[in-house]
């Protein structure tokens, strides 16, 4: 068919049309048709451009196609949901209309299953709507807009790289202020006492491997008898070093501790061109410094903490300000894990640094570190949350959710753990803090946590509306959370939620208690049958996690119920057994064989953590009082942040 059968605009006879119309009736002749022609390319190319423009702006703000396949096809319903044991959340509202739909979306219509199917292409329309709405906008915008827009943009990201920088300009000189409770007295009962002392012996064989055959590395290979480095730090080295000092501290390991002071003053360098997870040098290593610094008044752990801060400031130079979760430390450019849907940041991460950047702001006397995570708080409560969730993945160029994927173990745990401990460090002044807390629990109660038909509470993983009867070991954290969070518990929910982090403690004591090893696996499912029990292969490993420790030693402090104490003693043991050995410890690949393999990894949170929860567990409550301070996600030490007084005092010069 000839163009100008397309184009009829294009397609008159000679002298009429446009030709003729613009010639007038003298010297200016009348378009050819090879002039025609290039003409008629010029506007097919231009609509054909707008065509495609329009097409990629519509699919790139359309949903998550994976979620709407999800809603769809997997959506869930009371026959794959254990009604029964279904509980409402505390504080229960009145719904309004939509509300009622969501509800109705997630719990389903028994006998009505075209109703919800009715709704998820009713909520599938309205996305596609306004997405296209949006597109559309977009579209709209001239040229001179869209330049204007960029150069806005650039100009945004090149202040804030020049604020980022105020900080070198020097820190403030302080008066530290002597720490409450870090001084160790000897526990009155002779058998605690005793049991005390080898957990302490264990932190020295740890220690002394360490020192011995991996010194100024980040971790230990206990078997091998050499060093191991993660790629989670980069270059950066020393991570069993800084994540150690508040463990030999509060143990009084003196001597170990002022070498590893002396490694840090000498050898912690920052100066490193290569990518790091901003999660992981956050809560190991600005974490440990703060620690430090506020157990010992070392000026040195101040200083390098505060340099560290500043060098993970970048990571936040995204549009929406959601940080990325990996950094080059040298030339400060970010991205996100590849495998993280649709190019997103991880709830986890971006939401497990509020407690250090906040402390981080209170030592330099600059504001530019609070401003980033309290940023974090402004864009998330802007966003819908699903049914009152929070999905792992947010993108941070949209300031959008990716997939609808909801997990209090790996990928979202900390972030819960940082909003309680928010409004903790505050000294409960944090009012935001409390309520998204809350509120959070309050959708998980409902939505993710569930009984096994013998009684065990466990909480779930959410997909698209869809449960997966699966608990990681991650998730066993969650018990000394919500028995943390009691005391701020809407009223008349302070006993159920200590009840509640008494039962997640129990289930995950039979997650140790029915292996072989007697030590939990990174996973454990409640379904085909099962209880508490991992049926996957890549499921059944235990790398020398600290998490249940971390529930049972909350649970110790706030009931003193002699159970935890027993449950503690017992993974001493069973770590004894199977995970020491001549040259340190090391994490297991299966708790279900009756032989040990090892995995060959002396992890740095060992040390950190796990060592020091047991150490806590058969301290009196006055060593570390839980009324002064606040553990970050690695078990480092951080003051609460008294409004009548400050653990450091600015002095002005």
């Amino acid at each position: 068919m000839p163009v100008g059968g397309l184009l009829p605009l294009f397609s008159s006879p000679a002298g009429g049309g446009l030709g003729g119309g613009l010639g007038g009736g003298g010297g200016r002749k009348v378009s050819g048709p090879a002039a025609l022609r290039l003409t008629e390319k010029f506007v097919l190319l231009l609509v054909f451009s707008a065509f495609i423009t329009l097409c990629f702006g519509a699919i790139f703000f359309l949903p998550d196609s994976s979620k709407l396949l999800s809603g769809v096809l997997f959506h869930s319903s009371p026959a794959l949901q254990p009604a029964a044991d279904h509980k409402p959340g505390p504080g229960a509202r009145a719904e309004d209309a939509a509300e009622g739909r969501a509800r109705r979306r997630e719990e389903g219509a028994p006998g009505d299953p075209e109703a919800a199917l009715e709704d998820n292409l009713a909520r599938i329309r309205e996305n596609h709507e306004r997405a296209l709405r949006e597109a559309k906008e977009t579209l709209q915008k001239l040229p001179e807009e869209i330049q204007r827009d960029i150069l806005l943009e650039k100009k945004k990201v090149a202040q804030d790289q020049l604020r980022d920088k105020a900080p070198f300009r020097g820190l403030p000189p302080v008066d530290f202020v002597p720490p409450i409770g870090v001084e160790s007295r000897e526990p009155a009962d002779a058998a605690i006492r005793e049991k005390r002392a080898k957990i302490k012996e264990m932190m020295k064989h740890a220690w002394n491997n360490y020192k011995g055959y991996a010194w100024g590395l980040n971790e230990l290979k206990p078997i091998s008898k050499g060093g191991h480095s993660s790629s989670l730090f980069g270059n950066i080295k020393g991570a069993t070093i800084v994540d150690a000092l508040d463990t030999l501290f509060i143990m009084e390991m003196k001597n170990e501790f002022e070498e590893a002071k002396s490694w840090v003053e000498e050898n912690l360098d920052f100066n490193v061109n290569a990518e790091i997870s901003v999660f992981e040098v956050n809560i190991r290593f600005v974490g440990g410094l703060l620690s430090a610094y506020y157990l010992s008044g070392e000026e040195i752990f101040r200083k390098k903490a505060v340099e560290l801060g500043v060098k993970l400031l970048p990571a936040f130079h995204t549009p929406s300000g959601i940080p990325w979760a990996l950094l080059n430390m040298k030339s400060g450019i970010g991205r996100n894990w590849p495998w993280a849907s649709g190019g997103s940041s991880i709830l986890a991460e971006f939401g497990t640094l509020h407690l250090e950047f906040m402390h981080l702001s209170h030592l330099s006397g600059n504001p530019i570190f609070a401003e980033k995570v309290m940023n974090i708080r402004t864009v998330l409560n802007k966003l819908e949350k699903p049914q009152g969730l929070y999905p792992n993945y947010l993108n941070p160029s949209s300031g959008q959710w990716g997939q609808h994927h909801v997990s209090v173990g790996g990928l979202g745990d900390s972030f819960y753990e940082y909003l309680l401990k928010a409004w903790l460090m505050s000294d409960k002044t944090d009012l935001e803090a409390k309520k998204m807390y809350f509120d959070a629990v309050q959708a998980i109660e409902t939505h993710l946590i569930r009984k096994s038909s013998s009684g065990l509470t466990y909480i779930a993983e959410w997909k698209g509306g869809l449960l997966e009867h699966k608990m990681g070991h991650l998730t066993c954290f969650a018990g000394g959370m919500f028995a943390l969070g009691a005391d701020g518990a809407p009223e008349g929910m302070a006993q159920h939620y200590l009840e509640l982090g008494a039962e997640i403690a129990r289930t995950c004591h039979e997650s140790y208690n029915r292996t072989f090893m007697k030590l939990g696996p990174e996973a454990f499912r409640f379904d085909g049958g099962v209880e508490a029990i991992a049926t996957r292969q890549n499921e059944k490993y235990y790398i020398l996690r600290p998490e249940v420790m971390e529930t049972y030693m909350y649970m110790w402090r706030l009931t003193h119920d002699p159970k935890y104490r027993k449950w503690a003693w017992e993974a001493v043991e069973a770590l004894e057994n199977h995970c020491r050995v001549n040259g340190g410890y090391s994490g297991l690949r299966d708790v279900y064989l009756l032989h040990e393999s090892y995995d060959d990894v002396q992890q740095s949170f060992f040390l950190a953590e796990t060592l020091k929860y047991l150490y806590l567990i058969f301290s009196d409550d006055d060593l570390l009082p839980l009324e002064h301070w606040i553990f970050n996600s690695e078990a480092h030490l951080l003051p609460i942040l008294r409004k009548e007084k400050k653990e450091v005092e600015i002095r002005e010069e």
